[in-house]
């Protein structure tokens, strides 16, 4: 082989080897970019991307604020659209996602509230017309007058035993009615609910996965719940839940129910609006 043919080979493999190198370091430039962009990733990942949880409390939850009007609290989005309860002319919605009505439960609710609406008016009625017991017959009093007395009489307290039952009666669907009421609260405790009366917004009760901003909520310790509200003003009720008045918002409070030493739920509620 002559010389110039020596130095084109040389010169080729130069060039071969020039190539290689560069397309080994732009390899390398590659990974590197590569593991760069990963990092950049990883580290975007970790960072945080959401909020913290609201905090559940009178001011508002979800949107929904004491007062809204029902159209206003279904405009969030946050509501389903039909009741869940009519009872006491309120209009309960849950939160989307939540229970569907339960049509045995409100056509139950529905006869008890006829029931006692019913009895209540005859009730009052029969009383506010009760017969006056009769009196002692006068001196010289006939035979026909002592019998016409003695009708008076049966029939007075006919009546006055009619009475008391219709009474009674009254009397046993008001227990029903709170019967009622603690079954549909109960039916709502963890799942969350909002009543509406005509004037707006009087009820709104806690999902389950709800906190307060001390960090209070179902599961909480009856201890823990002490802790945090004691010093607030926190006292147990005599509807056997324990109640703090919300600052700046009169006639509004804080409602815990507590079993087995924990709270099972929570609510704020003005119990003063009255539905109808």
């Amino acid at each position: 082989m002559n010389r110039a043919r020596i130095r084109a080979v040389g010169v080729g493999v130069s060039v071969v080897l020039l190539v290689a190198g560069a397309a080994a370091c732009g390899n390398d430039d590659k990974k590197d970019t590569a593991k760069a962009d990963s990092t950049a990733t990883a580290t975007a990942s970790a960072a945080p991307t959401s909020k913290a949880p609201e905090a559940f409390s009178a001011a508002g939850y979800r949107g929904l604020k004491p007062g809204m009007a029902k159209d206003v609290g279904l405009a969030t989005g946050v509501l389903e659209t039909a009741p869940v309860s009519l009872l006491d002319g309120c209009t309960d919605l849950v939160y989307k996602g939540g229970p569907a009505p339960d049509k045995t439960r409100m056509d139950a609710e529905a006869a008890t509230e006829a029931r006692y609406k019913d009895l209540n008016a005859k009730a009052d009625a029969a009383q506010g017309k009760a017969p006056a017991p009769a009196g002692t017959l006068p001196p010289g009093a006939s035979a026909k007058d002592a019998a016409a007395a003695a009708a008076g009489s049966a029939a007075a307290a006919k009546d006055s035993a009619a009475t008391a039952k219709l009474v009674a009666d009254a009397t046993q669907s008001i227990a029903d009615m709170w019967v009622a009421r603690e079954a549909k609260d109960k039916a709502f405790l963890a799942t969350g609910r909002a009543s509406f009366a005509a004037t707006g917004l009087r009820e709104l009760v806690a999902p389950a996965e709800a906190r307060t901003a001390e960090g209070i909520g179902a599961g909480s310790t009856l201890d823990a719940l002490q802790q945090a509200y004691g010093a607030k003003g926190l006292q147990l009720a005599k509807s056997g839940r324990y109640e703090l008045p919300v600052e700046g918002q009169q006639g509004w409070k804080y409602e815990f129910t507590v079993d087995g030493g924990k709270v099972v739920g929570m609510a704020v509620a003005d119990r003063d609006i009255k539905c109808t």
